[in-house]
């Protein structure tokens, strides 16, 4: 059983205490600093290896969301956030940084333990993507969250993407129903390796290799026609003359 380091951040003494508690009673978790302010967190995290922060929302200064925030600039090497906050109108935003999991005060060790487990369930697979003995190499495929669960989706199997308001809906060349996750198509397009796809409209963004063709202004996968905004037309033409 692997064993993940944790950080507790929360400005209230007692909530602090709690997580720190909870963390310290599961076996598969061991803490490596409890703070009471996101800077001096961050300031931690920078120079430490964290895999899991359970992390408050509302804190002077910088808060949890902020925190979340900065740390997405990292990709994959940035620590998995889990939230623990009083407030539900949050939840929305904890899920578009990527939050692993979002607890609601006053929450029990029942409900801790199963949002811990996600986590280590996460490192789990990740563990497996990067061993000798995976099928795929570990730049052909990204890890997406559908309905709390870590899915795993082939570069190769991605049609195109499309922006909702709130979600991203990834077209699959493998299954005619589309996969919905509760992220932004910015936070998806920084995972997504631009040698292979590109953004050519607010709501849109392609595999170019499975482009069947092409005019000035939009784009045919397979029966989908997608436009090409005019913001994005130059990077657009100088693919397609080479295309051509």
């Amino acid at each position: 059983m692997n064993v993940l380091n944790c950080i507790a951040v929360d400005d209230e003494p007692l909530a602090l205490g709690l997580v720190c508690a909870f963390i310290e009673k599961t076996p598969f978790l061991s803490l490596a600093g409890r703070y009471s302010s996101a800077v001096e967190a961050l300031q931690m995290i920078q120079n430490a290896a964290i895999d899991v922060i359970f992390l408050d929302i509302q804190m002077p200064d910088l808060t949890g969301i902020e925190l979340a925030r900065i740390l997405e600039k990292a990709g994959n090497k940035a620590p998995r956030v889990i939230f623990t906050t009083a407030f539900n109108q949050y939840a929305l935003d904890g899920f578009r940084v990527d939050a692993l999991d979002y607890l609601l005060k006053p929450f029990n060790y029942e409900e801790f333990l199963r949002a811990a487990s996600k986590a280590q369930s996460y490192a789990e697979l990740l563990q497996k993507a990067s061993s000798s003995g995976s099928p795929e190499p570990k730049d052909e495929y990204l890890f997406l969250k559908v309905e709390y669960q870590l899915v795993r989706i082939a570069y190769d199997d991605i049609l195109y993407t499309e922006g909702l308001k709130d979600y991203v809906k990834v077209h699959l060349k493998s299954d005619s129903k589309p996969v919905l996750s509760l992220t932004s198509l910015k936070a998806l397009e920084e995972k997504l390796p631009p040698s292979r796809f590109m953004r050519v409209h607010r709501s849109f963004i392609v595999n170019l290799d499975k482009i069947s063709a092409v005019t000035r202004n939009t784009i045919q996968i397979g029966t989908a026609t997608i436009p090409v905004s005019d913001q994005y037309k130059d990077t657009f033409s100088q693919f397609l003359s080479k295309w051509m």
